[in-house]
């Protein structure tokens, strides 16, 4: 079924569970996204909570950092970030600028309380 997939976003429990590699780090995380992206799926995108987002596109790893913040709920943290990435994708923006704006939408959802109230509005994401 991964061969079917163009993209996927699994936070570190989620790409161990798929991949069968723990995510314990930087590099764990690119030996699963490694092992996502050789299994068919040619974007692949791991979360790492308050390190940031890891970016596998076959050529290379990239991490992308996310803003230091006092998180107090991460309820809906990574719908925030999916639904950024496509906000992001749909404005024409690479995979490293959408990942990048993807991290700073769930940034900021992190410092609020709830889920569907804690997404930012586009405004609020620069």
């Amino acid at each position: 079924m991964l061969s079917q997939l163009y993209m996927i976003t699994p936070n570190e429990t989620e790409a161990e569970l798929i991949s069968g590699i723990a995510v314990h780090d930087i590099d764990s995380a690119e030996q699963a996204a490694r092992n996502l992206y050789h299994r068919g799926v040619k974007v692949v995108i791991i979360t790492l909570g308050s390190k940031g987002a890891l970016l596998f596109t076959g050529d290379k790893a990239i991490l992308i950092p996310s803003p230091a913040v006092n998180a107090l709920d991460t309820t809906a943290a990574g719908d925030v970030f999916n639904g950024a990435m496509a906000v992001a994708i749909s404005e024409g923006m690479d995979f490293e600028e959408a990942v990048n704006f993807a991290c700073k939408a769930a940034s900021i959802s992190v410092t609020r309380m709830g889920a569907q109230s804690s997404a930012p509005n586009r405004l609020e994401i620069s």
